[in-house]
């Protein structure tokens, strides 16, 4: 009896580079769902071509080579205002930047709000997976209330370190409503995540600023297993509203 093996290859979007042979993040990390989701938007909507993506330092570095649309690596923190400077030099340009927590909202902030209250033509996406993963798991803006970190080993005392930063919400406190799409999604649900990013995409093709912060995973560093990864998101998800903040009307997903 002869057998045949059938290879598949995996389905990937377009805007996934096809020779990459797989992402580099962790196992287990969120970043990789996020991205594929992303790619697949940017392949709904036909926009590759037009798009230019950004990453920061940190585990969002390891994206440098995974679209395949025109990127480039940044400093930390500073990957908003060169996105917003490609978009200004070329404004049919689709701009997206792409980083962590703390490229977002600890050394980025002053990027993140400024572009914001500007209504920059860009999509910034923040992965929020409440801790510096790349540097072994210190505390972050988002870290959670007795959240345990490196830097907080018997878990984060918000009467010291004040509390998590909600980014989503202080992105819609100051972007202007009539031309801003702001979210929180989360890695829980890939397909509310694609039709999320859509949203935000098309309301940058059409001029406007886009903010999109998404829930992930980083199991390496929270030192939980399968199941206690899902359950410390679903705490994220308790303690970050999962919803739309901003919305202009006509976006559809």
């Amino acid at each position: 009896m002869t057998t045949t093996i059938l290879e598949l290859p995996p389905s990937l979007p377009e805007s996934i580079n096809p020779e990459l042979g797989g992402h580099k993040f962790c196992p287990g990390c969120g970043h990789g769902m996020v991205l594929k989701t992303l790619g697949w938007a940017i392949d709904d909507l036909g926009i590759r071509e037009k798009s230019v993506f950004g990453c920061d330092i940190g585990c969002s570095l390891l994206a440098w080579n995974l679209m395949n649309i025109d990127s480039v690596q940044n400093h930390h923190g500073r990957t908003t205002p060169v996105i917003y400077g490609v978009t200004r030099a070329n404004p049919e340009a689709i701009g997206i930047a792409y980083m962590g927590d703390g490229g977002g909202l600890a050394i980025g902030a002053q990027h993140l709000v400024n572009a914001a209250v500007r209504g920059e033509k860009m999509l910034i996406v923040l992965v929020n997976n409440t801790n510096y993963g790349m540097t072994g798991g210190q505390m972050s803006p988002t870290t959670l209330p007795g959240q345990k970190t490196e830097t907080t080993p018997y878990g984060r005392d918000c009467s010291v370190t004040g509390k998590p930063a909600k980014g989503a919400e202080m992105v819609a406190a100051i972007a202007d409503p009539d031309k801003s799409y702001v979210a929180r999604a989360t890695v829980s649900n890939l397909r509310k995540l694609r039709s999320t990013f859509k949203k935000a995409l098309k309301n940058v093709d059409e001029g406007g600023f886009s903010f999109v912060e998404v829930l992930s995973l980083c199991p390496l560093n929270w030192r939980t297993n399968a199941a206690d990864t899902w359950a410390r998101l679903t705490t994220m998800e308790e303690f970050f509203e999962v919803k739309e903040f901003i919305s202009r009307e006509g976006l559809e997903g």
